[in-house]
């Protein structure tokens, strides 16, 4: 790289014969004019953070929903999620009126956001997710305060294949997908171990289990992890896959494909999770009881909208 070095303003050129006792006016009054520009430059910068600064501090002041008496509480999953939203809509329309409450759904875009958003009071809680989810969570955002309230549902979670009709067809070696990430990683094993195809060892929280946990493994299984959307387009070259129902649907796979699925124990139901500071708060005392009614799991047992992927407890 080669170096050059750049005169000041009004000095002379490097090998100008200008003298050295040359005009100093000149440098003096660039200087001075300089100096207009800085200030106010400054002056801008002092008074766009002092904005920033009480803007957050108003902000912090305003009242959530959840502690406002009549303000719409909203409950919110992942964007594009059809069968949370019709529950949630069912839950506004044919529940939260007896409860003197509105509710309403708002689709967010990531687990963070939406989880932050709980957190802060922004909105009332979502139902996206169980518990083992909800503790990776508030293990990567030690500022988020969430808990979970109430179980309201469990997913329809099953292993699937496009090449045999039973998990005691699998092959020796055969290529199975779980997620890839560890909480439903460990709900991937624990189904496997359901259809025997594995064992995992005594003692092990199988609610946290990873591969290393695997105690027997008769078929030599072999696993690879993909995300939620990859795991069923991938479906065609695998031997078998594990996941959630909605997935498959969603990409045209029909349930026939879906070669095992036994009910989803308590630690895999999905939660209502709410924010920890409002927990005692009359609002969401009747959100909850309004996810409890039974006329929520009577939805889930019946209508085609949550059929087969949101199941009842």
């Amino acid at each position: 790289m080669s170096q050059t070095t750049d005169s000041p303003p009004g000095a002379p050129a490097p090998g100008s014969d200008t003298p050295d006792s040359g005009d100093h006016n000149g440098i003096q009054l660039r200087s001075r004019r300089r100096w207009p520009l800085i200030a106010g430059a400054a002056a801008v910068v002092v008074i766009v953070l002092a904005a920033v600064i009480a803007w957050r501090f108003a902000g912090s002041d305003e009242a959530s929903p959840n502690d406002t008496p009549g303000a719409t509480l909203t409950v919110v999953t992942a964007e594009g999620n059809a069968s949370e939203q019709a529950l949630v809509n069912f839950v506004a329309t044919q529940v939260a009126p007896r409860y003197g409450i509105t509710v309403a759904f708002r689709g967010l875009a990531d687990s963070t956001t939406l989880n932050r958003a709980v957190s802060d009071g922004e909105v009332a809680g979502t139902i996206y997710q169980h518990k083992l989810w909800l503790s990776q969570v508030l293990a990567a955002n030690p500022d988020f305060q969430e808990e979970a309230a109430t179980p309201v549902f469990r997913w329809g979670f099953g292993i699937w294949s496009d090449k045999h009709a039973s998990p005691t067809d699998l092959p020796q070696n055969a290529k199975v997908s779980l997620y890839s990430d560890p909480a439903n990683e460990a709900q991937g094993l624990w189904l496997l171990e359901r259809a025997g195809l594995i064992t995992l060892k005594p003692g092990v929280d199988k609610w946290t289990a990873t591969q290393d946990d695997i105690a027997s493994n008769p078929r030599n299984l072999q696993f690879t992890l993909l995300d939620f959307a990859a795991q069923s387009r991938a479906l065609p070259d695998l031997d078998a896959t594990v996941g959630y129902t909605e997935y498959y649907l969603a990409a045209g796979v029909d349930l026939s494909k879906q070669i095992f699925a036994p009910p989803a124990p308590d630690e895999f139901a999905g939660q209502l999770t709410i924010g920890s500071k409002w927990r005692d708060s009359e609002n969401i005392k009747k959100l909850v009881a309004a996810f409890k009614d039974p006329a929520v799991q009577q939805y889930l047992a019946t209508d085609p909208a949550v059929k087969n992927i949101l199941l009842p407890l």
